[in-house]
């Protein structure tokens, strides 16, 4: 979605049908000045500079904790919703937004307000029907008609989604530079203050749950929602900590002394299946709003997903997953160090969804946690280098940073002030082309990616191998096939954005159009854009792949040259469009 330049559409992929998306951009020409790298700084919210990440999640934890979810009636007014809480206490802070009817997001200033709804609440009177005697902070606001006006229309409702696609097109096409619609498509996706608050707020709903079957246990947010890169709409990733509970580690004093009798087990895992079993089961059983309850618990890492209704989540609830948590914190430190890094992994991640080499269905793909390493190693090996390796990180750690979690050490500084790095100046616009260059000649079959040392290193006989934080491959999945639909699409990429202008010049030649702006072009409607294509295109992909994949080939030519070389040579000649199943172009 982000990759390319040109004068054609994008077509997005999404249940089932292709979205047409991003009509024009700017020609290299008539480009204004992007955003100066130079000027940016490191990437805080005012009210969370110079808190650490462990803090961060803490202080949102505990704001959870004080917030409610009410269901309102479909006519009300924020102010009357607001001066009925505020009975029973000071409210904080407030936001509505759909999601099966209206919803309220309440923040008191204290528990005591929460301790005054739950005294306040009556169970709920349902003819034919029993209800379970379950209480949590998921509450319904009831009307009983009497003065009840019509306020829907001075209700704000918080979007929880991403917006529509053809307000996203002029969106983005509004914007004078590609620079400014990396930013504005990074600020378009990224996760609002609002939505990060429902996503602990849920967290926070599930803990009391959990908390009925173990207490002092914890649940806690990692992934997307908390490392930065979060999408709105994205799915809520959980993990059931047990190491809170106490009583682990104490000495024994000399003489006598007390433990707990306990069920004993196997494994640890048989302790993670028999836990999340229980959880998924009570889950389904007494939590309201939690629907399709799933326990996966053979897989990898065993889990239980399932919906929330009320808020429109998707859950993929774990357990005991700290490696999963420390490369979030660690993803979440380097997004803070430069904001050029969240724009390219934003536009790496939506470009790779959109030409299907990442998917929500689990097989060959490529995940997004593997390009996010990617876009991390690129930035590493900048001659100036934007972002810093892991050993840097753990040599600025302190002792109160160490961590080590199953056997690895994964000790990385908490303090962002010790991170010093030269000055790099170079445009995003810069950065993505030569992100897309650097992996088309990528030796996949050769090297590996190390971020702790930030240099290619020589690597067992996998695809793709990749040194990630604690684990030591992150893309074991990716085969052959997928590996050389990413090495043809960062070529083509890179071409069309170093060469785009050019078509579009010749195409507004042809057509006698004025210069106007250049559009971003994506793969999609070339030979390799989709997901399948004839048999000649796939014999030129598979030329695009072979030298990533160590077969010999006697031609380098990037996919679609051929074609888009005829263009400038001839401008009424233009590129062979691709009409397999996969790909659909618009005039």
């Amino acid at each position: 979605m982000a990759a390319s330049m040109g004068a054609s559409r994008l077509h997005m992929r999404g249940n089932g049908q292709l979205l047409k998306c991003f009509q024009r951009i700017l020609t290299p020409s008539q480009r204004r000045a992007g955003t100066n790298a130079a000027a940016c700084q490191p990437l805080t919210d005012h009210q969370d500079a110079g808190k650490s990440f462990l803090a961060l999640q803490e202080e949102r934890r505990e704001r959870a904790e004080r917030s409610v979810l009410i269901s309102c009636p479909s006519k009300t007014t924020e102010k009357k919703v607001l001066k009925f809480l505020s009975k029973y206490g000071a409210v904080n802070n407030c936001f509505f937004y759909d999601s099966y009817g209206t919803c309220a997001v309440i923040e008191f200033a204290s528990r005591d307000g929460i301790c005054s709804l739950h005294e306040a609440a009556s169970l709920p009177s349902i003819q034919h029907e029993a209800s379970v005697p379950f209480k949590t902070r998921l509450l319904a606001l009831k009307s009983t008609g009497v003065d009840q006006s019509d306020g829907a229309a001075s209700l704000k409702l918080h979007p929880q989604t991403s917006l529509p696609v053809n307000e996203l097109i002029q969106r983005l096409a509004a914007e004078e530079s590609i620079d400014q619609q990396l930013h504005s498509l990074t600020s378009i996706l990224e996760l609002t203050n609002e939505n990060i608050a429902l996503r602990f707020l849920v967290c926070s709903l599930l803990q009391d749950i959990a908390g009925a079957f173990f207490p002092e246990c914890a649940i806690r947010l990692f992934g997307s929602t908390v490392n930065g890169f979060g999408k709105l709409g994205c799915d809520l990733d959980l993990f059931l900590d047990l190491d809170t509970i106490s009583g682990r580690s104490m000495k024994r004093p000399s003489g006598l002394s007390l433990e707990y009798q306990m069920k004993r087990v196997a494994s640890e895992r048989t302790v993670t299946q028999s836990v999340l079993s229980v959880l998924g089961e009570g889950l389904e059983q007494f939590a309201p709003g939690c629907v399709g309850v799933q326990k996966i618990l053979n897989a990898r890492c065993p889990l239980v997903r399932f919906s929330h209704q009320p808020s429109g989540f998707q859950c993929d609830l774990t357990a005991n997953n700290r490696v999963a948590m420390k490369s979030s914190e660690l993803l979440w430190l380097l997004s803070r160090l430069d904001e050029r890094v969240r724009c390219l992994v934003f536009v790496v991640r939506c470009w790779a969804r959109v030409h299907g080499l990442t998917s929500s269905i689990p097989g060959a793909w490529i995940s997004n946690f593997s390009l996010s390493m990617l876009v991390v190693f690129f930035l590493q090996t900048r001659s100036t280098p934007i972002l810093p390796t892991l050993d840097q990180l753990r040599d600025l750690a302190s002792p109160a940073d160490k961590c080590v979690i199953e056997g690895n050490d994964c000790t990385i500084v908490s303090d962002l002030s010790k991170i010093q790095l030269e000055a790099n100046t170079e445009s995003l616009e810069t950065l993505l082309q030569e992100f897309f260059e650097f992996y088309s000649t990528f030796a996949f079959n050769r090297m590996s990616i190390n971020i702790k040392k930030g240099k290619q290193l020589h690597k067992p006989k996998r695809q793709c191998y990749i040194r990630a934080p604690v684990e030591d491959c992150a893309s074991t999945n990716v085969n052959a096939t997928q590996l050389e639909r990413l090495v043809a699409l960062c070529r083509e990429s890179a071409w069309l954005l170093a060469h785009g202008g050019a078509i579009a010049r010749h195409r507004r030649h042809r057509a006698g159009k004025a210069p106007g702006a250049r559009a971003w072009q994506p793969p999609g409607s070339g030979p390799v854009g989709g997901r399948r294509g004839g048999g000649r295109r796939k014999k030129k992909a598979r030329r695009g792949g072979d030298q990533a994949c160590g077969r010999s080939t006697s031609r380098r030519l990037p996919a679609r040259g051929a074609a888009e070389r005829a263009a400038l040579r001839d401008p009424s000649a233009e590129p062979r469009a691709d009409h397999s199943p996969g790909n659909s172009v618009a005039a």
